[in-house]
């Protein structure tokens, strides 16, 4: 069955819809602040829980529900995704929802065989309540980069020591290491070459 209720708590991004009333073509715009909900993260970013975000949201009343359009501006912590330095930024996220009316039950199973599977992807108002966390969530996760950097030109970690390049400086480096393969030879060189000294002081 379709869910037609968000069974939200009246939290800072549950919204009344009375206010604006059902009349197609009504509108109001909001600008507030919020706190960030919980699973805003990748692997390598995430918007911390309960950080300050910056939300500008309008709704529309149209003839099926309430149309939500808006952005966010998001604090942004993580890792460089090449030296693993923490980091701090924001993300910008932009979002467009349709929130349907709810309907009565006969509607609901005049309708339910032929649009199952669209109305599972539906997202609908809890009487006058509209619940925008689910939709505001998506748009920013979906806004996280994949592999955030310190900088652009970060040169990353050095691939034998582990130390951050940007520290280490240009001259950092390391002589080759010997295969261990040839260990043993080199220590039969080494003696081969004593011997030989010794035979030279000898005849000497």
């Amino acid at each position: 069955m379709p869910n037609t209720r968000t069974n939200a708590p009246r939290g800072a991004l549950v919204f009344d819809m009375r206010t604006l009333g059902r009349q197609a073509g009504s509108a109001k715009a909001q600008q507030l602040t919020v706190p960030a909900p919980d699973d805003m993260r990748l692997e390598l970013a995430r918007v911390p829980v309960g950080a300050d975000m910056q939300l500008d949201v309008r709704f529309e009343a149209v003839t099926e529900g309430v149309l939500v359009t808006g952005s966010v501006i998001a604090p942004l912590a993580g890792e460089c995704a090449r030296c693993l330095a923490p980091l701090a930024s924001s993300v910008t996220a932009r979002f467009t929802e349709l929130y349907l009316y709810t309907r009565d039950r006969h509607d609901k199973h005049d309708r339910f065989d032929e649009n199952t599977e669209q109305d599972d992807e539906e997202l609908h108002l809890d009487g006058d309540l509209l619940d925008l966390e689910p939709v505001l969530r998506d748009a920013v996760v979906l806004a996280l980069p994949m592999s955030p950097l310190c900088r652009e030109d970060c040169p990353g970690l050095c691939v034998e020591c582990g130390v951050p390049l940007a520290d280490a400086g240009p001259d950092h480096g390391h002589e080759d290491a010997p295969d261990p393969r040839w260990a043993g030879l080199k220590q039969f060189g080494d003696q081969a070459t004593r011997r030989a000294g010794a035979v030279d002081l000898q005849e000497g």
